[in-house]
């Protein structure tokens, strides 16, 4: 088959990893906002495709026969264009969604619909550890009367502010490493968005352990797809695995 991934996960990687050593033509696409990334075998393309008429025409071009949207939950646009332009070309679309997050017993969460709600919600003088990425980061920064420790892997385009610093940092956390982080940085709040997966959930439990409250983003809704929570259940559904 020729199949197009939608990449920039490690599920993305090991889909495509084990669709070449099956012998189908893939093709991994990568936003390009990371440098360096991680990159799959078979083929890779960077950058965008222009929009979901870009997308619709690279389909038919490449005689793309499936698309497996593996992107990060919150990748937003890419997501809504792949749902969009799968329907009107008529090429299968299967979502790989890992599992949401689900607070754990004594764990005190707080569930909010959008950035912007997770940055109002952020009490006076709270000081914050934020792993939510470089998209809206802006909208916490506005916040003065609280203290940030700004959690990416890779720096943002601008000097933060005073009341900010950043901490850059590849995951995976361990357990007693976010805990140590915690402490030290007397962190009374954690902002995340519901990634799901094993690699940064670890900031969770320490929270949970150290009774910070955590301001949970909820993740956006997309378009129709089969979705699907693992590679071994991709492999299925695309009826190959």
């Amino acid at each position: 088959m020729r199949i197009l991934i939608l990449g920039g996960t490690g599920e993305a990687r090991e889909l495509a990893d084990r669709l070449v050593g099956m012998g189908h033509e893939v093709v991994t696409s990568l936003a390009g906002r990371t440098q360096d990334p991680k990159l799959p075998q078979g083929n890779v393309r960077i950058g965008g495709f222009g929009g979901i008429a870009g997308l619709e025409a690279y389909l038919r071009a490449a005689h793309v026969e499936a698309i497996v949207d593996a992107t990060h939950p919150y990748a937003g646009t890419i997501s809504a264009h792949a749902s969009l332009a799968a329907r009107s070309s008529g090429v299968p679309l299967v979502r790989l969604l890992r599992p949401a997050w689900k607070p754990p017993a004594g764990a005190r969460w707080t569930i909010v619909a959008t950035l912007a709600e997770a940055a109002s919600s952020l009490p006076h003088q709270a000081r914050v550890l934020l792993t939510t990425g470089h998209a809206g980061l802006e909208l916490f920064l506005e916040r003065d009367d609280c203290t940030f420790l700004v959690r990416l892997i890779e720096p943002p385009q601008h000097p933060l502010p005073p009341h900010a610093r950043l901490l850059l940092a590849r995951p995976p956390h361990a357990l007693e490493d976010e805990l140590a982080l915690l402490r030290q940085e007397r962190i009374t709040h954690l902002v995340s968005k519901n990634s799901g997966g094993e690699q940064t959930a670890a900031k969770l439990e320490a929270a949970r352990q150290l009774n910070i409250v955590v301001i949970m983003i909820e993740r956006p809704v997309y378009g129709p797809a089969v979705e699907v929570a693992n590679v071994k259940e991709a492999l299925a559904t695309l009826e190959i695995g």
